[in-house]
């Protein structure tokens, strides 16, 4: 049996820049940190900071005046924002760079009196951050049979921006009927789809053609890496979420399988190792790293921790 490992695969820049939040805000203010919603989608990586003194929550509500409160990845909503300031929270934003850039083109078509149409999944965190951040008319569809039977107000003044975790493929088809239906709307094309998105589902299209069997390690409520899955699948490969050694299955492999690795954009390589050894007690002989794109964006941190960190750091050196 022979393994082969996309790249890129893990962990996205925003991501890193997410969970590295939560860290130096553990050392920097010491626990309980509160986190409003998952960090990221992935239950190894919320666990593990449960562990260490983060308590995570779906609501403000839970949360005592003045704690110091971190926004996930994903995104919130205005009104989130205004409840925080209203419990004298200390928020550090950790909203990914690409998500806010959504928020933004979101604002932006509003101000010009467009009703905005949302490419996502309803009810996703980022979908609902978006949709909370415009207030207005908002419309929320991930399939060409939804964009057929939309109904807007005003066809003239129409635009659209897209969950950045979207497979391209199935976003490219909405587009298109949106604009056959609408054809003055606005939009950024498939600028939304971050770059990780797109990278990591260019390499399983590229690796689809070496395997029979692809695997990708991720979250189930990952929406990346259900993405991942479904890239797999319409290429033709048989295609399995699974979030650890766990869910792994010694009947879907022969001694002939070519098998495919990859991971969501929230999937920590630990795991990733993990079901490589697994694999190999299945008979594993052989794992190639694929040829792929090398990512090296990296994002910011908020000035609020990095001021915080420096006056730490100036409090300690004061006192030798």
């Amino acid at each position: 049996m022979k393994v082969t490992l996309a790249q890129p695969r893990g962990f996205c820049a925003g991501v890193v820049r997410a969970i590295d939040i939560v860290e130096r805000a553990l050392e920097i203010y010491g626990a309980p940190i509160y986190v409003l919603h998952e960090i990221v989608h992935n239950q190894h990586v919320v666990e593990d900071l449960q562990q260490r003194g983060v308590i995570f929550t779906e609501d403000l509500v839970s949360i005592p005046p003045g704690s110091v409160t971190i926004f996930s990845a994903h995104g919130v909503a205005t009104a989130v924002v205004e409840a925080a300031k209203e419990n004298n929270l200390q928020v550090i934003d950790a909203t990914c760079p690409l998500v806010t850039k959504v928020h933004l083109q979101a604002q932006k078509y509003h101000r010009r009196g467009d009703e905005l149409i949302i490419i996502g999944h309803s009810g996703h965190p980022e979908v609902e951050g978006t949709r909370g951040r415009v207030d207005g008319p908002v419309y929320v569809l991930d399939s060409v049979e939804e964009a057929e039977k939309l109904e807007i107000k005003d066809p003239e003044h129409v635009a659209y921006v897209t969950q950045t975790t979207l497979s391209i493929d199935d976003t490219r088809d909405v587009v298109a009927a949106l604009k056959r239906r609408f054809p003055k709307i606005h939009g950024p094309e498939l600028d939304d789809i971050c770059y990780a998105t797109q990278n990591r589902q260019n390499a399983v299209r590229e690796m689809s053609k070496e395997i029979d069997i692809l695997l990708v390690v991720g979250a189930r409520n990952s929406s990346n890496s259900n993405r991942l899955r479904e890239v797999g699948e319409q290429n033709g490969i048989i295609a399995h979420l699974i979030q650890d050694t766990k869910d792994l299955d010694s009947s879907w492999f022969t001694p002939q399988s070519r098998v495919g690795v990859t991971a969501g954009a929230s999937t920590p390589e630990v795991l990733v190792q993990g079901v490589l050894n697994k694999l190999r007690d299945y008979g594993v002989e052989e794992v190639q790293d694929l040829d792929g794109v090398k990512e090296s964006v990296s994002f910011r941190l908020p000035a609020m921790l990095l001021r915080a960190e420096l006056q730490q750091k100036q409090a300690a050196h004061s006192k030798n």
